[in-house]
């Protein structure tokens, strides 16, 4: 393979020298001695009340060790998306409910022998329900006549966010355009399915391994449901088989410990897919109306967003999705005046959480669509039109009048617009038999962590070995995206050694230190920079040393495992000889534990380019040329920033062409499994060219930030952008549906 440098100019490495993360295998190949089996039953109905469970039967097949259901477990009410201790979000979920909300809510759980008996316990469990009215339309479920899903109404509340005069402003535009947008629930499709091993031993103390991106606060969910301190639950991460925020949130990880802890014996439970789909989580589903004032020569004044997001049976993310998408509209754009207004609500549908994007590809493609049709209206092209609007790298969040850092859409719109070859495009758009073409593009933004929002901290240690090696103990969660990886780079460059000498520790919450979480982007610009942080630290630590042991003051440096004299390279010790003195000499390791918190709330943008094919009968859509800019800072790793891009193309692709839970009209989910539920496969990929705009992040480690959701957030509405430009039409909902005759 071709080598990859690191990070600037030093170092280079081959790409199969870089780590893969996790010190375990997949929970799913996990066998722990006298282990059982566990099996969910999952409601058939959307909304009941459970009258009673007999499990009689159920407890007459051989190796059937315990039953779990609403009548003999806690009925604890937490929320499966917390993030730290006091965090203070709607407590609407128990593990075992005695009111079902959606159908895939989790009735009993069987813990037996083999999967075989527990499979077979299932069957034999018989449930009496009260069958209760059923909402799935958000618009439906705020009406005042709607039955409560839960107590206190089906608004879970609503958020506000202002700037300028709005409506003064409307009365100064030359046009406005009101409409509306209808975006689905999304399966995350990892593909891993959902799984964990509990372990409840004789001393009281719960053990979990799950593929979870949040360790420490599923430690404080087990604490607190099971009513144990904190000090008798301990969560490892072993390997994640891909999650993209599908496992932020607790699913079946209480249904493992509770059936362990009435055995004592350790228990694993794997979902189906069928299971995965049906009763885990899932991308809000979004009604948005958007209304835009604009000049004439297409100069945006005001624009007004009300937004109703689906967050299912509970509330689980529905106020953190919300603030944070209502956050990133004010990040794009120079309008003056602004107006937001977001209002969560509960529906009889499987609960919503984080899902790659947070919140951002609903709100921007009812956004970014809007756009395309301004631009057709005005007849102004669309590329000049964003230009016009976007911000500059001077350019401050409307709210709070506060610099945006240094944000480089307008570089990621004119270099995407040379790749894609927008002008020569747009010249020679035609139809070509039963084929018309069409271009499109769009814009999108999402965050770099979470700061101002919730507390941004990691904290690592790293240890310096006896042969000049280095150990980092550290509580991220790698999902496949390198995160890890990233890390090793960055101890690497600091220390002057190659990130082979760097061995991982990860994510266990007994022997790691916190982490808040792995989720909203803060892998390069949070997590890098600790490691940043923490190699740098421990590099003061060695100087001082190396100057002891050579007798020097001068300036020293770091290369290849080695301390070395400025002035004279001649005279160096090695990272081997500067530990075993630290032992030997001065009874003591080198070994430091560092604290980093986010300096700021930064933006990533991306601008995305489609041309599409629509056949004219069959109204069947083929995207065949796709361009994606991306402004990240510093380029860390350029084989993983590449792969994060081309994977949320194939995300975004599927979320605007095949994608989306279909209910019936009680809420049985009719699309439970990858024959019905259709994501994006190679064979329907499209050319992709990929580019970064490197224009360094003060705040970010080497100038850099982050790219894992915003890669996702423009792709839908450039598709969107552009079927409308091949047909002449307004698309205003996903996945995109023609109908004959239009």
């Amino acid at each position: 393979m071709s080598k990859e440098k690191i990070i600037g100019n030093s170092y280079p490495v081959k790409d199969a020298n870089l780590k893969v993360t996790g010190q375990l295998k997949y929970v799913g190949d996990m066998k722990l001695p006298n282990m059982l089996y566990g099996k969910m039953l999952l409601s058939p109905v959307a909304h009941a009340n459970i009258k009673s469970i007999d499990i009689s039967e159920a407890l007459k097949v051989p190796g059937v060790r315990a039953i779990a259901t609403c009548f003999n477990t806690p009925q604890t009410k937490y929320n499966s998306a917390l993030r730290f201790y006091e965090h203070d979000i709607p407590n609407t979920e128990v593990v075992f409910p005695q009111t079902v909300r959606f159908v895939g809510d989790r009735v009993a759980a069987v813990a037996a022998e083999t999967e075989k008996a527990a499979k077979e316990a299932i069957k034999l469990i018989k449930v009496e329900y009260e069958e209760l009215p059923v909402i799935l339309d958000v618009e439906e479920a705020i009406k005042e006549e709607a039955i409560h899903i839960h107590s206190g109404g089906n608004k879970v509340i609503e958020m506000r966010a202002d700037a300028g005069d709005v409506d003064k402003a409307f009365k100064e535009c030359d046009r406005i355009f009101e409409d509306r947008y209808e975006v689905p629930p999304i399966h995350h499709g990892a593909i891993e399915t959902h799984v964990a091993i509990a372990q409840y031993d004789y001393t009281d103390k719960l053990t979990l391994w799950a593929p979870t991106q949040n360790t420490f606060a599923f430690r404080i969910l087990l604490s607190q449901i099971m009513n144990i301190p904190l000090h008798k639950v301990r969560v490892i991460r072993p390997t994640i088989g891909g999650a993209f925020g599908g496992k932020l949130e607790m699913t079946i990880e209480p249904v493992a410990a509770i059936l362990s802890k009435m055995t004592r014996r350790p228990v694993k439970l794997v979902l189906d897919r069928t299971e995965t789909i049906i009763s885990t989580r899932a991308r809000h589903g979004a009604v948005v109306y958007i209304k835009t004032g604009v000049e004439e020569d297409g100069t945006i004044l005001a624009q007004d967003i009300k937004m109703y997001t689906n967050t299912g049976a509970y509330a689980s993310s529905a106020l953190n999705v919300m603030g944070a998408l209502s956050h990133k509209i004010y990040k794009v754009y120079k309008i003056p005046n602004m107006r937001f207004r977001g209002i969560p609500v509960y529906t009889n549908t499987i609960t919503a959480g984080a899902m790659r994007g947070y919140g951002s590809p609903q709100v921007f493609m009812a956004q970014q669509t809007q756009l395309g049709k301004i631009s057709r209206e005005l007849n102004i092209d669309l590329v000049e039109l964003q230009k016009r609007n976007a911000v500059e790298p001077s350019g401050v969040d409307q709210r709070f009048n506060s610099p945006l850092g240094n944000p480089r859409v307008l570089d990621c719109i004119e270099k995407g617009r040379e790749l894609f070859k927008w002008d020569e495009k747009k010249k020679a758009i035609g139809a070509e038999d039963n084929w018309v073409k069409g271009i499109g593009m769009a814009i999108g933004a999402h965050g770099n962590g979470v700061f101002g929002a919730h507390r941004d901290v990691i904290t690592l240690i790293l240890k310096l070995n006896e042969d000049g090696t280095l150990t980092l103990i550290t509580g991220t969660h790698d999902m496949g995206n390198g995160t890890v990886t990233m890390q090793t780079q960055m101890i690497a460059e600091v220390l002057g050694i190659t990130p082979d000498k760097v061995e991982t520790f990860e994510t266990d919450t007994d022997a790691c230190a916190w982490n808040l979480g792995d989720y909203a982007s803060r892998g390069v610009f949070v997590e890098g920079a600790a490691a940043k942080k923490t190699a740098e630290k421990l590099k003061q630590l060695i100087i001082s040393d190396a100057m002891e042991l050579l007798e020097v003051e001068e300036e020293l440096e770091l290369i290849d495992g080695f301390v070395v004299s400025k002035s004279n390279p001649e005279k160096k010790v090695s990272l081997s000889d500067i530990a075993v003195n630290g032992q030997r000499v001065k009874n003591k390791e080198l070994t430091v534990i560092e604290d980093y918190a986010s300096p700021a709330g930064l933006t990533s943008y991306g601008a995305h380019f489609a041309e599409v094919l629509v056949n004219k009968e069959t109204r069947e859509i083929k995207v065949i040329d796709f361009v994606a800019v991306h402004d990240v800072g510093r380029v860390i790793n350029p084989m993983s920033l590449e792969g994060q891009l081309e994977g949320g193309i194939q995300m975004g692709l599927g979320y605007a062409l095949s994608e989306g839970y279909v209910f019936d009209e009680k809420g049985k989910p009719l699309n439970n499994n990858f024959s019905t539920y259709k994501m994006f496969r190679a064979t329907d990929m499209p050319k992709i060219t990929t580019f970064f705009i490197e224009e360094l992040e003060e705040k970010g480690p080497y100038g850099a930030k982050s790219i894992g959701e915003c890669a996702v957030v423009p792709v839908a509405p450039a598709i969107c952008n552009a079927v409308a430009d091949a047909l002449n039409i307004d698309i205003n909902q996903l996945p995109i549906k023609i109908k004959r005759g239009v």
